[in-house]
């Protein structure tokens, strides 16, 4: 069955609605933009240039773009703190909604924004693109199964300051308005890897720094965490480091075996280590899977556009809900590093 056209908006025309947005949203057969909406003006008008937008449809106002009918859908990437004014607006004018992480600047918004989407029939998704990572599914479904019960874990995801980073000096990531500046504007897509595989955590002892004048706030984080499964583990994140190989790896370890993703940009294909048995003298030997890894903003699309066409929020892959999640772990690691590093319990919405 063919699907059928959905006309979108974009609003917030930036390098990424430009770099990365723009190019998936075209690959997608159904998907068409026909709307425009920045700050600027002229930033709305070069990016219609460029999605071959009628320029009488680029907009003054948000309350211009929502109420339009033509429009099936708004694709958002505003400052953070302006989420909760675009859900409001889809909500009262029935108009899905998908929109850039991090759900919001702060725990409050980031309730309110939960309770209207459960308040509404509308489809609603926080574009966390790392939740549809081809590795996770191999993980979760595939290999974790046959390492017995999760004891711990260690995750690591640190980097070198990257002086030519095209995004660092965006106005509202050099003085963010939002918790945690990079740990929630990055943070949130490593804690979706790290929740979707091995679920949600349950409280976080966290010490935090700030490296980086760029960085706006704290930039790294150090912690210790325990999970609802009441496995235990490390988490480690920052990109502020001075020269330093970039490193991304997720070690698993259970009753009757171990896993190790590495997920390193250095490599050609990122790789799935994994062994078992409940000791060393029955210890298998290392099994290595390189995975053909998937382009996720093309699917965060795909998803989304699924679930417009049916009219059916349960399709939502990253619900406002499960973003919430990952925002509210940073906030938890923040209170305890202020509390330095008490245990602090993840808040639910």
């Amino acid at each position: 069955m063919s699907s059928r056209n959905l006309n979108l908006a974009v609003v917030g025309t930036g390098i990424f609605a430009t770099d990365e947005h723009l190019p998936n949203i075209q690959k997608i057969d159904n998907l068409t933009p026909v709307a425009a909406y920045n700050r600027t003006r002229a930033k709305a008008e070069a990016f219609a240039e460029k999605a071959n937008i009628d320029k009488a449809n680029v907009y003054d106002s948000l309350e211009e773009v929502f109420s339009n009918d033509k429009i099936d859908f708004v694709d958002a990437l505003l400052p953070v703190q302006h989420n909760l004014d675009v859900v409001k607006l889809a909500v009262q004018h029935k108009k899905p909604l998908a929109f850039e992480k991090p759900i919001a600047a702060n725990l409050s918004q980031a309730k309110e924004i939960v309770q209207l989407a459960r308040s509404s029939d509308v489809p609603i998704a926080v574009l966390e693109n790392w939740s549809f990572r081809k590795a996770t599914k191999i993980l979760k479904e595939e290999i974790i199964p046959k390492i017995g019960d999760i004891i711990s874990f260690t995750y690591n995801g640190t980097g070198a300051f990257d002086e030519g980073n095209k995004y660092s000096n965006t106005s509202w990531r050099v003085k963010p308005e939002h918790i945690g500046g990079y740990l929630s504007d990055g943070g949130v897509h490593q804690l979706a890897l790290l929740t979707d595989v091995l679920g949600p955590v349950e409280s976080i002892s966290a010490f935090t720094k700030q490296v980086r004048e760029q960085s706006g706030d704290v930039d790294i984080l150090f912690s210790t965490v325990q999970l609802k499964s009441k496995a235990i583990g490390t988490f480690t994140y920052g990109s502020a480091f001075g020269a330093t190989d970039k490193n991304s790896f997720f070690t698993i370890f259970g009753t009757n075996g171990s896993i190790v993703y590495n997920f390193s940009p250095h490599l050609a294909k990122p790789t799935i280590t994994y062994q078992t048995g409940s000791s060393k003298q029955s210890a298998s030997e290392k099994v290595v899977i390189e995975v053909d890894e998937v382009n996720t903003t093309f699917e965060e699309f795909t998803n989304f556009a699924a679930a417009v066409e049916a009219n059916d929020k349960s399709l939502v892959v990253v619900t406002p809900e499960k973003a919430f999640h990952h925002l509210a772990i940073v906030d938890a690691a923040l209170q305890s590093s202020k509390n330095n590093g008490s245990n602090v319990k993840v808040e639910l919405p």
